[in-house]
């Protein structure tokens, strides 16, 4: 049997016959995983509950034609845990699964940095230092930036001036009075500066941020990420805000 061994986290699970389940794994060094869990269902089996969505874990796999198979797995850290007491934290985390599981869409191809943001993240949200909102939109951003599709938020996405006016989603960022095309929003300075705070890893100034500006981040945060993604993220529905973030002018319609 060609077997292997890597560290990951369980992003999702399905179903597979009547005691099976499909595991989907973000491995450190293999990259995303989709893998057959046999028995897991079985009020007896050995790992069921080692292999639920949040839960970081040490597997080792069987290499099989279509799906592997796991063998043997043992927990590192049991984020689920924690963040099923804590809605907010909980929905935010899912939010995370979600999106490392679309910007990693090829199976066994390594994605070390968008492992380690998972990771990082899910500690973060555990460890309950900031709010889950903010912890969020960090790690959208940072995703995106591992993606390749980081924002420009200090000047000019088109033509690099930095006296930026307005935030162009079809632009890649902020831009100057020149190049703002219709339809870009305005926002704040200060939701500027937020947003280059979770970029950065700038807590400080993130958390000292203003709760509408936190608002009006989020909602520019999630509407870049859903035009790159092309698709929208389904758990961001479920993620609790304090109030509306004022996206429905920020939705551009792809041609």
């Amino acid at each position: 049997m060609s077997l292997y061994r890597d560290e990951g986290v369980v992003l999702r699970t399905h179903k597979l016959g009547e005691a099976d389940r499909i595991i989907t794994i973000l491995t450190k060094r293999t990259g995303k995983v989709r893998a057959v869990a046999k028995g897991v269902r079985k009020t007896k089996s050995r790992f069921g509950a080692r292999l639920e969505p949040f839960t970081h874990v040490d597997v080792q796999l069987h290499t099989g034609r279509s799906l592997d198979m796991v063998t043997q797995v043992e927990t590192l850290r049991p984020y689920g845990e924690a963040l099923g007491a804590d809605y907010p934290r909980y929905t935010a985390g899912t939010a995370m699964l979600e999106t490392a599981d679309r910007l990693t869409p090829s199976e066994k191809e390594p994605a070390l940095r968008q492992f380690l943001l998972l990771v990082g993240g899910l500690r973060t949200l555990v460890d309950g230092s900031h709010e889950p909102r903010l912890v969020l939109d960090a790690f959208f951003l940072r995703s995106l930036a591992v993606a390749g599709y980081a924002p420009a938020l200090a000047e000019c996405a088109r033509c690099g001036a930095e006296a930026v006016r307005a935030f162009a989603i079809v632009a890649g960022g902020v831009v100057c009075g020149a190049c703002r095309p219709a339809g870009a929003a305005v926002p704040a300075a200060e939701t500027i500066a937020l947003m280059i705070a979770l970029l950065r890893g700038d807590w400080p100034a993130a958390d000292a941020s203003h709760a509408r500006n936190r608002v009006e981040c989020s909602g520019l945060v999630a509407a870049y990420l859903q035009w790159h993604l092309e698709h929208g993220i389904r758990s961001l529905r479920h993620v609790e805000r304090t109030e509306s973030a004022p996206a429905a002018h920020i939705h551009p319609t792809r041609s």
